[in-house]
């Protein structure tokens, strides 16, 4: 009698490989109860939005309350990311393709992305409020808003860079194929640019996370949810709760990594540009659960697959219409004019006021912004160059290795989304022990909330780098320094300018929390714009608040234009990964 072979001792995931496969309509019966709670979160959200307005929010710091808010919160990050994927694809699409147009968009996209998110906040939440009046809903999309505003300019960066660096080739062969503008889309620009925007979008999300404490609470506007808990908690001192919140925070980012992008990921490295297949491809247990779902292939085949050769025949019979037609639409022509015309009114108009507004100020206010905008200038610098000294490697690395990456991805998720403002206390602790004040807890905070930038594009440079390249350095035994030079730096080249252009900014937005904290009722702060604008916003003081943030701006700007600007045309000419 053969004797049954023994099983030795493996991981879980390959004992997971020994066990029965489960039925084929469990993925279908695990999606229908998803989507049923799904529908019953909304409705049961949706009551409470389109409820009356209650300003003053009890914020309880009982552990029920935790899933609850939460839940609040991911729904708030989940409406304004799927706002900031939709914008960061259409702004980086036109500034791409549009020259004209590219002037003024990417100087505006440098502008924006530099404003702090209490900048924004005043104006946004009064504006909302006034368009929902006595309705909880405006106060809502407000907090959605503001969290779109931290997180869609380095999404919109990424495509644009990408757009930017699709090989001439490519572009070529979609010529020669007459492809037409949904086709160029779908299966050159979008797949082309997938691993950027994927990484970037990680990104997004934890920095979503990072500014929830002040998106959610402002002043008489309170909303509950895992932000305002946090804050609580830091007002009161409750250590406890802070902690809690944390920990539920890193559970939530577990979930959302292990559901949401860990699948994305494995399924985006499809999209990699290489002849070589590569040998140890990310996997998703989550992805191959819903590809064994007969009812995901039934939706793709039915739905998605009719749906884009529709799409593509209605732009193709588009496309022949316009090349048989050469007259120009003079009515849109003129159309445009008129909303050119009426959009330099309302800037020269908004220019007028704010000019008024900035002569009211006295000397003594434009000396103490100059002096923060040089204190925070130093900052933001060295945390740049700090920042970089750890990334570039680490980055690469994970990159490289994608065990590690299963390892490292969420831990660096979990790092990037945790805010300062939570951490603060023990930090600050710390260095009032070792003899360090808030100017060098400022620096520490700045890199909490801004290395993240740099890493995971690094990471998606690393990714993005084909197979047969890294194969070809092996074959010419390029080592060391040699393989960085001719192989490693020039391929993650692009991605890295985008990296840091994006860490620029957000440290620049980040020193609004690193510069200026509350804690147990008392207020710490630094010399910093960050400080003089965050001051500006407690005090209601509304003249020096806007021209703290048009003076943030304007250095970002310039800085961005020296600098950054010059680096991207780098990019695009001489790191472009074509043949």
């Amino acid at each position: 009698m053969k004797r049954p072979q023994r099983i030795a001792f493996r991981p879980l995931v390959r004992i997971w490989s020994v066990l029965p496969r489960p039925s084929a309509s469990l993925p279908d019966l695990v999606m229908f109860s998803a989507g049923l709670a799904l529908f019953y979160g909304i409705v049961e959200i949706g009551r409470n939005w389109l409820g009356p307005f209650t300003p003053q929010v009890e914020i309880s710091r009982r552990i029920g309350a935790l899933p609850i808010y939460a839940g609040y919160s991911l729904l708030r990050i989940a409406l304004a990311y799927v706002f900031s994927l939709l914008f960061a694809v259409t702004y980086g699409y036109i500034a791409a393709y549009r020259p004209r147009a590219e002037r003024f968009m990417i100087p505006l996209l440098d502008v924006l992305q530099s404003i702090p998110v209490l900048s924004f906040l005043p104006g946004v939440m009064l504006a909302m409020a006034a368009l929902f009046p006595g309705h909880q809903l405006g106060v809502e999309m407000g907090a959605v808003l503001l969290i779109f505003t931290g997180q869609v300019w380095n999404m919109a960066f990424s495509f644009y860079a990408s757009l930017k660096s699709i090989p001439r080739e490519m572009r070529e062969a979609a010529t020669i194929y007459r492809f037409n503008w949904w086709q160029r889309f779908l299966q050159i620009e979008l797949p082309f640019a997938t691993i950027g925007l994927v990484w970037n979008s990680m990104m997004s999300v934890a920095g979503a996370w990072f500014f929830l404490m002040a998106c959610e609470q402002f002043g008489d506007f309170r909303l509950p949810g895992l932000g305002s808990y946090l804050q609580a908690a830091a007002d009161n001192g409750d250590t406890r709760s802070i902690v809690l919140g944390i920990i539920t925070m890193i559970a939530v980012i577990v979930i959302i990594d292990q559901f949401v992008w860990r699948p994305v990921i494995a399924w985006a490295e499809k999209f990699k540009m290489e002849q070589v297949e590569s040998t140890s491809a990310p996997t998703s247990w989550v992805l191959e659960f819903l590809r064994h779902s007969h009812g995901v292939a039934f939706l793709r085949k039915e739905a998605i697959r009719p749906l884009r050769e529709w799409i593509i025949h209605f732009f193709g019979r588009r496309q022949a219409a316009h090349a048989e037609s050469s007259r120009e639409d003079t009515a849109v022509l003129w159309l445009w004019r008129i909303v050119g015309i009426a959009a330099l009114g309302a800037i020269g108009y908004s220019v007028i006021r704010v000019i008024m507004i900035l002569t009211g100020l006295g000397g003594s206010e434009f000396r103490e912004i100059g002096v923060g905008l040089a204190a925070t200038f130093l900052r933001v610098n060295l945390t740049l160059v700090l920042g970089a000294l750890w990334t570039i490697p680490v980055g690469v690395a994970i990159g490289f290795n994608p065990r590690l990456a299963r390892i490292a991805q969420p831990l660096a998720q979990i790092a990037a989304s945790v805010p300062a403002t939570a951490l603060f206390p023990v930090v600050l602790l710390v260095l009032i022990r070792l003899g360090g004040g808030l100017g060098v807890g400022s620096i520490v905070l700045l890199l909490l909330g801004t290395q993240w930038y740099i890493l995971f594009n690094v990471i998606a440079g690393a990714i993005a780098i084909p197979t047969d390249l890294k194969e070809a350095a092996s074959v010419f035994g390029l080592r060391g320094w040699e393989r960085w030079r001719k192989l490693i730096l020039p391929g993650i080249f692009p991605f890295l300018v985008t990296g840091m252009i994006t860490a620029s900014g957000g440290a620049w937005n980040a020193s609004i929390v690193a510069e200026y904290f509350h804690f147990k009722g008392a207020t710490y702060s630094t010399v910093g714009i960050g400080a003089l604008i965050s001051a500006a916003t407690d005090a209601k003081n509304f003249n020096l608040l806007l021209a703290g943030t048009i003076a943030l701006a304007a250095v970002v700007v310039t800085t961005n234009r020296l600098l950054w600007r010059r680096l991207y045309r780098l990019a695009e000419t001489r790191f472009k990964l074509e043949s």
